[in-house]
């Protein structure tokens, strides 16, 4: 059975499994970059080579999204994996379904901090960013995604829909705010540790604690970033290299960089999530 970590992309996601990864299989909470590669990613060609050839063709990909997580649960053994896909169902294919997941942590962070990540993260104008937020997406979907051995066509849809699709059934779900992580790490990780306990036997304290905080704080994350210890950088570098995955994190403030009319166009789209979550 799959315990899901979901997220719009730029909302934490990598974040959080650096924290689970420590958590989980470091004996002593100190982590590196090797341990993320425990919480595989999903969908991933390697889980969908023996159903289709086609890694371009989204109707076959779609077809094969429950028969690649039968295979992966074949062995009856409780695994966390990583997506940005949507939960969603496309005609008569559903991402996932009951038989196949025992849960999900979903990483949600305000829509209008996403922008500057966003827009450092594929490169896109603050407008062209806002736009990928509010128009539905499927990412992956370049011929060069196609020619990786890592990349797959990932539906996000819109960012709202992509947040109610995972939490609209309350049922095995933790949701985590990225501004929770940033305001009070302590407090998160009581609550990842609290959730995974239901499903998983591991052990931990106080130091082990402390120092899974430590060793994934933003800043240190963005450290070990820039020596060259984290793979999954970004799509897009500019030519001077200032293009970096863990970008501005807590300095981010949407107030420094959109104008009003994406401010608007945004709080007035979101609405009714952002109420929700507190962001209004």
């Amino acid at each position: 059975m799959i315990i899901w970590l979901a997220s719009y992309p730029k909302s934490g996601n990598t974040w959080v499994r650096s924290i689970i990864s420590s958590l989980l299989y470091s004996n002593d909470g100190n982590f590196n970059f090797e341990l993320i590669k425990k919480i595989s990613q999903f969908p991933e060609k390697k889980y969908f080579k023996d159903f289709i050839n086609d890694f371009g063709n989204f109707n076959k990909i779609k077809e094969s999204w429950i028969l690649a997580q039968d295979t992966i649960n074949l062995d009856n053994e409780i695994k966390i994996l990583k997506t940005h896909h949507g939960k969603y169902t496309v005609g008569t294919d559903s991402f996932t379904n009951d038989q196949n997941t025992l849960a999900t942590i979903y990483v949600v962070r305000d829509p209008r901090t996403l922008i500057s990540s966003l827009s450092n993260h594929y490169t896109l104008t603050v407008d062209k960013a806002s736009d990928f937020l509010m128009t539905p997406q499927i990412i992956g979907n370049s011929k060069r995604w196609e020619e990786k051995e890592t990349g797959m066509q990932c539906l996000l849809g819109k960012w709202n829909d992509h947040y109610r699709s995972w939490t609209k059934n309350k049922n095995n779900l933790l949701l985590i705010k990225y501004e929770n992580l940033i305001q009070n790490p302590e407090n998160e990780l009581k609550k990842i540790i609290n959730f995974l306990k239901k499903y998983l036997n591991f052990e931990t304290d106080n130091n082990k604690n402390k120092k899974i905080l430590e060793t994934t704080s933003f800043e240190n994350l963005k450290e070990m970033e820039q020596k060259g210890l984290f793979k999954e950088n970004v799509l897009n570098k500019r030519d001077d290299g200032t293009v970096n995955f863990f970008h501005l994190g807590p300095a981010n403030d949407w107030r420094d960089d959109l104008n009003e009319d994406v401010k608007n166009k945004i709080e007035k789209d979101f609405y009714k999530e952002m109420t929700e979550l507190e962001y209004l």
